[in-house]
């Protein structure tokens, strides 16, 4: 009988737990950020020149990344399949010819691949920042409207 109760109270309590936990907001999906980037990325390009290093990378899907050259460029570079789960990368590394990468002929590498990249697409990070930051303000401003009586 006591092992009832005892199984019941652990019930009980993960039921609460996540009834509070469903109240936090999750972290924006990687679809979603893949979306967001694709928005504010141009045509696709051959190549694309940087000081040699970047400064920045963040994944957006199992064959895609974004890579931040310096603090306001950014590129959506796509590697070609077998290479998957950039996800799961701690890091990454560029190869590169004359601080110029180029699609079709580089590669992002990757836990001993060699991805090759088959497509680099510049992104507005600019005009995406600045909207990100309008877009955070109206919602500011509206839950401001609504917690006035």
């Amino acid at each position: 009988m006591k092992r009832f109760h005892w199984d019941a109270l652990v019930l009980l309590s993960a039921a609460l737990i996540t009834a509070a936990c469903s109240g936090i907001p999750r972290r924006e999906s990687d679809q979603e950020t893949l979306d967001r980037y694709l928005r504010y990325a141009g045509p696709p390009v051959d190549r694309i020149t940087y000081l040699g290093h970047y400064d920045n990378w963040q994944t957006v899907s199992p064959h895609q990344i974004v890579l931040f050259t310096n603090i306001n460029d950014a590129y959506l570079i796509t590697v070609s399949p077998p290479c998957e789960n950039l996800q799961f990368a701690p890091r990454i590394g560029i190869t590169q010819t004359a601080n110029t990468i180029s699609s079709r002929f580089d590669a992002v590498l990757v836990k001993g691949w060699r991805c090759q990249i088959s497509e680099i697409r510049p992104i507005d990070y600019l005009r995406l920042t600045k909207d990100l930051r309008e877009e955070h303000a109206r919602e500011k401003a509206e839950k401001a409207g609504k917690a006035q009586p």
